[in-house]
């Protein structure tokens, strides 16, 4: 990324305040997030996380920290891998750079092929440009629930060990 392009990407993030996240994801949405999350987590062992970032701060952008490194960061810092069976599934959503992008923990991440992921978050991508964040955020979460159920069927009860609750940074 050339320095314009930097400078102009940091600038977006600064002028994305934390309000455009409680706008895009108010609470009515965030409680049906969580629903489609624990609903989903009946149908697999898996175990899934969506943190929404309205902006990063603003020399990270400027750095041109990527997407996904820093969807690998939150992966970290919020526990995603630890999980019983490293099934862990995180969601990132980057609303001053409209980027979507899943981290998996190991043993989700071979089972699961590249396009599939794709195809769950240009769900989300794609509503979100119809401004339907809440709906996009559903169907893509029922999306990979589907594709979760086929590869980690739930087997019994289980304890939840990440909590289904949205982050709104």
């Amino acid at each position: 990324m050339d320095a314009i392009a930097r400078w102009r990407r940091a600038l977006r993030h600064l002028t994305t305040g934390s309000g455009t996240g409680r706008r895009c994801f108010p609470e009515p949405v965030l409680a049906d997030i969580a629903a489609a999350i624990a609903a989903g987590e009946q149908r697999h062992r898996a175990e899934v996380r969506l943190v929404v970032e309205p902006a990063l701060p603003f020399g990270a952008a400027l750095d041109g920290i990527a997407n996904r490194d820093r969807a690998r960061e939150l992966f970290a810092q919020y526990g995603v891998w630890d999980t019983e069976e490293n099934c862990g599934v995180l969601i990132y959503v980057n609303l001053a750079d409209h980027a979507v992008d899943i981290v998996a923990d190991r043993n989700v991440g071979r089972r699961i092929a590249e396009d599939e992921w794709q195809a769950v978050c240009r769900t989300m991508t794609q509503a979100y440009k119809r401004g339907e964040f809440g709906g996009g955020t559903v169907a893509a979460l029922n999306a990979l629930a589907d594709l979760l159920e086929r590869h980690f069927p739930a087997d019994g009860a289980r304890p939840n060990q990440l909590p289904d609750e949205a982050v709104i940074l």
